[in-house]
């Protein structure tokens, strides 16, 4: 389970929370404009947009989990399980695979709009990147200083969805996630107009009596949801950064409250945070809450190398005396 949110700061802040309860040693991965990205069906990019974002990568090839290009587009997959539903190679269209929309999209596209051009011109198909890597179920959140949308393949085709809230998590699908959403449109960052702390009521935040607190898919878009629309937060890099991340704080995931098995159990391995209009790529691990970061344009972006950064998952505590 993963929430994505994309959030306007003076500038666009984008990421997600990773949920899971095992890490397949996931790295901040920049890609340069110069390493060829090779498509199983549509050929080979010796050239493209620059790319930063969290990835695992195999065989010299980054599965990209989130991330943004230069040009300040950003993207992410979560899990759609039981809903999603690719196609097998057609002959009208670019067949991509599932495992590779992300760099196809932010290796191509200047804008929300351009990636939705490139979609119409695309079909996502259900080839696997291997045995031990079959394809996984995913829906995207897609933004960029303008627009945010949701794209979707289910039974009925591929669906793209404005996606005003700026939010994403995973079932069901977007559209009844913003039905769900709408009762809760009496939720207030305001104490209602009658209600008097002085005369014993016994705590301030009443108007928000009702917003759920659980860890479903559900419940986590509408905490998200509420959360990030009411942030207030100040105008420079570090203020909207701190912000992002205590939005993404309510709908982090502790150890031991969502059981998979014995002695196994789903925590946020990781919350990323792109700054779109910088080219900086943050982020915090489940072990470490100092905010950590890798910038895109202090590399060479005329590179024909990956360049990978481990993540750092111990804590550093900072002693004042």
């Amino acid at each position: 389970m993963c929430t994505a949110i994309s959030f306007d700061s003076n500038g666009l802040y984008f990421g997600r929370t990773l949920d899971n309860d095992f890490s397949f040693g996931e790295k901040v991965t920049v890609t340069p404009r110069n390493f060829p990205l090779e498509f199983r069906k549509a050929g080979r990019l010796d050239s493209h947009f620059a790319i930063i974002g969290m990835a695992f990568v195999k065989d010299n090839y980054t599965l990209y989990y989130d991330a943004m290009n230069e040009c300040g587009l950003c993207m992410a997959g979560l899990n759609f399980v039981g809903n999603a539903v690719y196609n097998e190679a057609v002959e009208d269209k670019q067949n991509i695979a599932q495992f590779e929309l992300l760099p196809w999209i932010l290796a191509k596209c200047r804008s929300v709009d351009e990636a939705c051009s490139l979609l119409e011109k695309t079909n996502i198909t259900n080839e696997a990147f291997s045995t031990n890597l079959p394809a996984s179920q995913l829906h995207w959140l897609v933004a960029d200083k303008n627009r945010t949308i949701t794209v979707e393949c289910t039974a009925d085709g591929m669906k793209i969805y404005d996606n005003r809230l700026g939010v994403l998590t995973n079932n069901p699908p977007f559209d009844k996630q913003v039905e769900n959403y709408k009762k809760y449109f009496y939720l207030s960052a305001k104490d209602p107009e009658d209600f008097d702390y002085k005369e014993g009521h016994y705590s301030k935040g009443v108007g928000t009596i009702g917003l759920p607190g659980d860890l479903t898919s559900q419940s986590r878009f509408v905490r998200a949801a509420f959360v990030k629309n009411n942030s207030v937060t100040g105008n420079n890099e570090n203020e909207s950064v701190n912000s992002f991340f205590h939005i993404m704080n309510s709908v982090e995931q502790q150890r031991g409250c969502c059981v998979f098995d014995e002695d196994k159990y789903e925590i946020t391995i990781y919350t990323s945070c792109c700054s779109a209009d910088n080219g900086i790529y943050y982020y915090t691990t489940y072990g470490n809450h100092r905010i950590s970061a890798v910038d895109m344009n202090k590399e060479n972006l005329d590179s024909e190398r990956l360049v990978c950064y481990p993540l750092i998952k111990n804590e550093r505590i900072e002693m004042q005396n």
